[in-house]
């Protein structure tokens, strides 16, 4: 009897556990009262904040060359609203060479800088860049 409510235990464990995880509205779990459906805050420190990211971001964030930033603005990514900043820039290699210039995606929630996304073809197309200087005069 013992090893028989054991191996009922085992088995029936996974669906107790599945039955925790649902909500009675269906709603996911998040950290934050964002639905990703309601405008966001602007992000005012974006720039302050990037630049803080990119110095852990970057191997050597010394020598960056041609970067270029886009304003935030509020797009739909991964089906929710969120402020965006294109980022485009050419980061000096370890070997002290330069490829081919990256873009990224800034996303902000809850007016803080949140992830970056590496492929953003598709999230910053139509961005309108300006000069981002401040990335070129990085230190370590």
């Amino acid at each position: 009897m013992g090893i028989s409510a054991k191996f009922a235990a085992i088995l029936l464990l996974p669906v107790a556990l599945a039955a925790c995880t649902g909500s009675d509205d269906g709603r996911s779990i998040t950290y934050t009262d964002d639905r990703g459906v309601a405008n966001q805050p602007y992000p005012n420190n974006y720039r302050t904040e990037l630049l803080a990211f990119m110095k852990t971001y970057l191997n050597d964030p010394r020598g960056v060359h041609d970067s270029a930033m886009a304003e935030p603005v509020q797009r739909v990514v991964g089906g929710r609203l969120r402020y965006v900043s294109c980022l485009r820039f050419t980061p000096r290699e370890s070997d002290g060479s330069y490829r081919e210039s990256r873009e990224r995606a800034v996303l902000y929630v809850d007016s803080r800088l949140d992830r970056v996304v590496e492929n953003a073809a598709e999230t910053c197309a139509g961005a309108v860049y300006a000069p981002f200087p401040e990335l070129e005069k990085m230190t370590r």
